[in-house]
């Protein structure tokens, strides 16, 4: 199953590229292609070299839950109705440029936050500590608290960007706010009850790096 979800993805790639690198009205959506297929290959290529204990089938993030498939499903909706109907709306080379850029700095933001975190990275939120888990502020976690995240939400908008689709655009980036207020809140309880007071003043130091999201009300 690995092989196929890894060939499936390889094989997307390869179809964005040969859409890239060509003259085709939906060259767009090709630069889209290369970037959906490289953020879930590399998901778990990172996983594979930092945490291959924690290694499964989910870490590609291809079934990451009912809610992100449908916004995928929406996006390539609205660029196809929006192709057909307003097609001047897709031609706009250099938004679409802005979102290349957003989406390559989110996802190397979220690569090296994975990377410097080692071990101590996990997609799925850890209720208990291991004997290996420290705290780790070092590195892009001294930009923000949260840098994974971060990374994350810039490149989930910056696809619609890339895209030229307006709807998915304020769409995506509330949807994700929203996602990523309670999944940092529900992290950072998890990060109090770890690591006490060292975590509290790393908290008061570090902005979570999300406008508007604080994280967590919580003082010992």
């Amino acid at each position: 199953q690995i092989a196929v979800r890894a060939c499936f993805l390889g094989f997307a790639f390869g179809c964005g590229l040969l859409l890239s690198t060509g003259r085709s009205a939906w060259r767009h959506f090709g630069w889209y292609m290369c970037s959906l297929s490289l953020f879930h290959y590399s998901e778990y290529l990172v996983t594979a070299i930092n945490n291959p204990r924690s290694l499964s089938l989910d870490s590609f993030l291809l079934n990451h839950s009912f809610e992100y498939n449908l916004a995928a499903l929406s996006s390539w909706v609205e660029f196809t109705l929006e192709k057909l109907f307003f097609p001047e709306l897709k031609q706009i080379t250099w938004l679409s440029t802005v979102g290349l850029l957003m989406v390559i700095f989110g996802d190397c933001l979220r690569k090296a936050a994975m990377l410097t975190a080692g071990s101590n990275f996990n997609h799925i939120v850890q209720n208990e500590k291991s004997d290996t888990h420290t705290l780790v502020t070092g590195g892009v976690y001294g930009w923000f608290r949260h840098p994974s995240y971060v990374g994350w939400f810039y490149w989930s908008i910056g696809t619609q960007v890339l895209l030229c689709n307006p709807i998915c655009v304020v769409g995506y980036a509330l949807a994700s706010w929203r996602f990523f207020r309670e999944r940092i809140e529900e992290e950072e309880i998890t990060l109090i009850h770890f690591f006490g007071e060292e975590y509290l003043e790393y908290k008061r130091k570090v902005p979570s790096g999300l406008p508007f999201i604080k994280g967590v009300k919580l003082e010992l």
